[in-house]
């Protein structure tokens, strides 16, 4: 069965060790896609490279918004559509709430057109699960500079304000809908992926049970 899973989070929260895991432990029983967001097509990658470039200081809150969901849109078109179509469940590194989060809350962005924007970017598809893997900015952040140095891009050097925005905004928008898990990303990396497969087990058992729904387009 097809199910789509999202992973959000601060810079730092551990999002691509979480994704690797789960995608090990499903892929013994499942066929299982990674993609994330900006990116996982040659389009994608293209706008990644120039939208996060920490050389591009003069891009505009809004011209930044647009990229983000013109990438979204041909992940979605070329890659996470045609997967969930295979009965595949499909694991992405950030998604439409992403643009919530960051474009919304941390540039001060009124959240109604966005989602708009979102809603036309995926053609409304919605994911069965988000995770949030919630951290303390600073400890985020930290974390992110003791990594690869070719990591560190233009949104990581916003202003701690900046980023302090975007993690209560992304608590804001879990506190609103029921498929969104909150995890505290400071636990130990086997803790955090058990309680992830917990979920994901009952997001797959439910879904056996009601394949003919339509759960990729509630919002």
């Amino acid at each position: 069965m097809s199910l789509f899973i999202t992973f959000e989070g601060p810079e730092g929260s551990g999002k691509s060790t979480q994704i690797g895991l789960l995608a090990t432990a499903l892929g013994e029983a499942q066929r299982v896609l990674v993609t994330r967001e900006p990116g996982g097509t040659r389009i994608g990658n293209a706008i990644r490279s120039l939208v996060l470039d920490p050389a591009h200081t003069e891009m505009s809150p809004r011209a930044e918004t647009l990229l983000f969901n013109a990438a979204r849109a041909q992940i979605v078109d070329e890659i996470i559509r045609p997967a969930l179509a295979r009965g595949e469940i499909v694991l992405c590194d950030r998604y439409a709430d992403s643009t919530l989060a960051y474009q919304g809350f941390g540039h001060g962005q009124p959240l109604g057109p966005l989602r708009q924007l979102a809603a036309y970017a995926t053609a409304e598809l919605t994911p069965d699960l988000t995770i949030f893997l919630d951290i303390d900015v600073v400890a985020g952040l930290a974390r992110k500079r003791a990594g690869a140095v070719e990591e560190w891009n233009r949104m990581e050097e916003k202003a701690l304000a900046f980023h302090e925005n975007v993690r209560r905004g992304y608590l804001t928008l879990a506190e609103q809908s029921s498929r969104w898990l909150v995890i505290d990303a400071t636990l130990p990396a086997a803790t955090i992926h058990q309680q992830i497969m917990a979920q994901v087990h009952q997001r797959i058992n439910q879904g056996a049970d009601d394949e003919a729904g339509n759960g990729h387009y509630q919002q």
